[in-house]
Parts: C-alpha cells; structure tokens; sequence
C-alpha cells in the first residue's frame, strides 16, 4: 500500500491534479488489475446478503415510498430493476429505490476504523448501471471490488463523525469509483465524478441523531443517486469543484480538521490486488453494528442471569459505542417506549434488554411497538446504561483487525449486591468471532428473510444465479431481483399518498 498525505493547500499552490486525492482515487478505479479470488466470493456473498435484507422490507414504509418515486421515472430501454416491482426505471431510480431497501432494516454490512461504513450501500447503484448500460457480471464484480477498496481507504484515513458528518460523504467517492471502473471511464472522467459526488453528498450526522428518522434509510441511497449523475455529468464533459479535499473552501478545511488538516490514506499500489472487502463483515442481527457482540452476549447471560432481581446494568464499552447508541449520546429517546424503530436500533439500552429478556433478536418482533412498552421491558431498560472504557476505545482502534473489538464488558448488579459479569469482543459472526459468516451462512440468511416473500423456487434460482455472478451475461444480471409477488406489493404501494411523481 501507498500512504497518501491528505492535506489542505491555498489555491495559489495550484496542487497539481495527480497529487490531488480525488485524482488517486481516480487513479485506483481505472487501474485494471485482475480480481483477487476471494475477494470476487466475498463479492458474491454482499450480493446475496443486500437481496436479504431488501426483499425483507419490500412493504416497510420508507421502501415503499422510495420505489413508488422509482417507478414513477420508467425508463424507455434498457433501464434497471427494482426489487418488488416488475418495472425498468432509470438507473439512478433504481439505485435510490434499492439501495433504500437494502439499508432500511439497518442488517447488511459494516466496516469500522477512523470513520464508519456499511460498504454493501455500493451495490445497488452499480447494479443498476450494469444493467442500464449492459455490462456482465465479471463487470459489476470489478466494479464491487473496487467501490469497497476506495471506500475502506477512505474510512481507515478520514474520521467524519467527530465533526458530525455523515458517513455518506465517503460512500459517494467510492460509488463514483466502481462506476468508473465498472465503465472502464477514463482517470480524468472518474477524477471529476468523484469530486462532484464528494460535494454533493456532504451532510450532517443529525440523520442519526435523537428521534431518528426513515431519512436513515434514504441517506446511502441518496448518495448512490448522486453519484450516478455525478458519472452522467463527467462522461458528458463537466468539471467539478477542484481539489475538493485539499482546497482551502474545500472539504478537509471547512467540514473536517480545517486548514490544518493531516490525513492518510492508503492505497493500492498498482499491481497490488484489491482486498479491502475482505476486511469487511456483515450484520447477524438487524441493528447498529457495535449492538451485535452486545446481543450475543445478552444472548449469553440471558441464560443465567435472573433478571426479576436486577438492580442496575452498566455496559463497559468504547467511546463510540457510549456516545452513538449508549446513554453518553444524552439521547431521551433511547429511552422512550414510543421511540421509532430507527431510533431503537440505534439505543443498546433497548437492545440489550430485549435480547436479555427473549435471548434471541428477529429484525420484526424485537422492534415491535407492543414489545417495546412491554411493562417488565421498560422497567430493565431504564436500569441499563453505559460508560465509556478506555481499553474498550483502545481495542476499537487497535490497527490489526484480527484483534479490533467492537463489543464490551457488562455488569449485572442483582438487588442483594451481588454481581454477575460477562464480556464479548466480537459479534459471532465475524470474521474474528465463534461462527464467522460463510457462504452457506449468507445462504440461510437469505432463506430466513425471504421466507413467506420469495417462494422456495424462485429462492433457488436466485441463489443459483448470484453463485454464478462471475460468468452472468448482462441479460442475466435480473436474476440478482428474486422473483415476489409483485402484485401484492403493489396493493401496499396503492395506499400510499401521492406525491408530485
């Protein structure tokens, strides 16, 4: 890898372009290397999973309203696919009502360092120009890859949060790249997507903050939208706002560190094969990546602990986890029985208490309006707080991600003082935990969520064709929507309001 430094530059410096990040960047997506072999299964894998989680919330309202906007911009031909419709729409219609259906249940995957990430966001608007432009599964491989490289690199080099940016700012530049390597664009066309995307997409964390809203699920794919027409843009000749990190109005001096901004970020030498998607890991439970080691372990005391008898729980854990989803977030709402779902699964006092009480966690049930004012519920989830550890924080950020955790430690005080202690590092099923995800794991995963959905043939012939994903003609790629009753979705879509589409 390569070490880039990042830093802000007056414009009488006139950086050159090839010493610009976005131009590295650039210069990454439009190398042609031959795909890593398990970075190609581990492709497929995040391909099987984001079909998971969308068709699981084909009748979930924001969905539904995403698709119904989608659906209103048929496109003439060849066009994309939306998941629970039969329709083809334009392609950034497409990636704005499938990449809402993939992050809305908040179960895909993650990926955690300076700065935070759900990597699989990229898939849906590379999809949906595969498809527009007729491009084969080898290609939408390439453009995967890709995407989650240039994505990793940026979430490893540049912390976003502690200026409360969303993560979404990321998501956009590595977008821009897999359609350019998707696209086999040239550098400079890719330099200036990447920059458009980068200032299109900049915006604040409040999306995740206090009463969440179904904005959560639309951020991602409001930047794959983005980016798409950022491509459009550049392959139509445009330029963009440049350096859009290093200027002095630019990114890093106005949104992040300010004129004294020092970033690295580290990229691929060429040649080098690209494998930062394997750094990445998928969600076993539908919630907030720092609740899933969290739930295994309520999982686990559940088992012993008598929880008729708790007087308080504290949760030993990172900064992150303290401040986002914990009582150090100073949230009221994570507390609230009435809070909305999106709120929940961003409170781990609501999540650990649930998975105490039921040991288990199911996407539905656990979220369920009558399961959170559950008396006995409330009365333990008022009990849970957490505090910040600083060994925990150290742990989060250890440089080795065999030995990052992202869990924590927690302390069951029971009425007569004595106490009960357990701790988990890693979720299950991560690539460092008890039962690491595999393909047949994403396999039942899919099963599971598409039970009732996707009939049992149709489940065949989409896991059949997703395993096959590297020898897909570009009439195959529909195979990658599993088959549902359209009809009965649509019957949903008929009573939604009507907006201006």
């Amino acid at each position: 890898m390569i070490e880039h430094r990042v830093r802000v530059r007056p414009s009488a410096d006139r950086l050159p372009r090839e010493e610009q990040l976005a131009w590295r960047l650039a210069s990454v997506a439009t190398a042609t290397e031959e795909l890593d072999a398990e970075s190609v299964t581990m492709a497929v894998n995040r391909v099987i999973d984001n079909a998971s989680v969308a068709v699981a919330s084909l009748t979930r309202r924001p969905v539904a309203v995403a698709r119904a906007q989608a659906t209103a911009h048929r496109a003439t031909a060849p066009g994309a696919s939306v998941f629970g419709s039969r329709a083809r729409v334009s392609p950034e219609w497409a990636a704005w009502a499938n990449g809402t259906a993939v992050r809305e249940l908040d179960y895909h995957d993650t990926y955690l360092a300076a700065d935070y990430s759900h990597p699989g966001d990229n898939i849906p608007p590379l999809l949906a120009v595969a498809q527009h432009t007729g491009r084969t599964g080898a290609d939408l491989l390439r453009a995967v890859v890709t995407a989650y490289e240039i994505q990793v690199a940026l979430v490893k080099g540049i912390c976003l949060h502690a200026h409360r940016i969303d993560h979404v700012a990321h998501l956009g530049a590595a977008t821009a790249c897999g359609l350019g390597a998707l696209l086999r664009l040239p550098t400079e066309t890719v330099y200036q997507a990447v920059q458009q995307a980068v200032h299109t997409t900049t915006a604040t964390r409040q999306s995740r903050k206090g009463e969440i809203s179904s904005w959560k699920a639309y951020a991602p794919a409001f930047a794959g939208k983005a980016a798409i027409e950022a491509v459009d843009r550049a392959m139509r000749g445009e330029s963009s706002p440049s350096p859009i990190y290093e200027g002095e109005d630019g990114f890093l001096a106005w949104m992040l560190d300010g004129p004294d901004s020092d970033y690295p970020v580290s990229l691929p030498e060429p040649g080098e094969p690209r494998r930062a998607i394997l750094d990445t890991y998928t969600k076993e439970h539908s919630a907030e990546y720092q609740a899933q080691a969290l739930i295994d372990l309520a999982r686990r005391m559940g088992e012993k602990a008598p929880l008729d008898r708790v007087a308080s729980i504290v949760l030993h854990t990172s900064h992150h986890t303290h401040h986002v989803i914990g009582s150090g977030a100073n949230d009221p709402q994570k507390y609230d029985p009435t809070a909305s779902r999106e709120t929940l699964d961003h409170s781990i006092p609501y999540i650990f208490a649930v998975a105490l009480q039921d040991r288990a966690w199911h996407h539905e049930r656990s979220y369920a309006p009558e399961r959170a004012a559950r008396p006995d519920t409330v009365a333990l989830w008022q009990k849970i707080t957490t505090v910040e550890d600083p060994e925990w924080t150290r742990r989060y950020h250890d440089p080795d991600p065999q030995r990052r955790a992202f869990g924590g430690r927690a302390v069951l005080t029971l009425d007569d003082g004595n106490v009960l202690e357990d701790e988990l590092a890693v979720a299950d099923a991560h690539p460092a935990g008890a039962r690491p995800f595999d393909r047949p794991a994403y396999e039942g995963k899919f099963r599971t969520l598409a039970d009732g959905i996707v009939t049992p043939d149709a489940q065949d012939r989409f896991l059949a064709a997703a395993a096959h994903l590297p020898d897909l003609t570009a009439p195959d790629l529909g195979g990658l929507f599993p088959a549902v009753d359209t009809d009965a979705v649509a019957a949903y879509d008929a009573d939604l309001p009507k907006g201006l589409f």
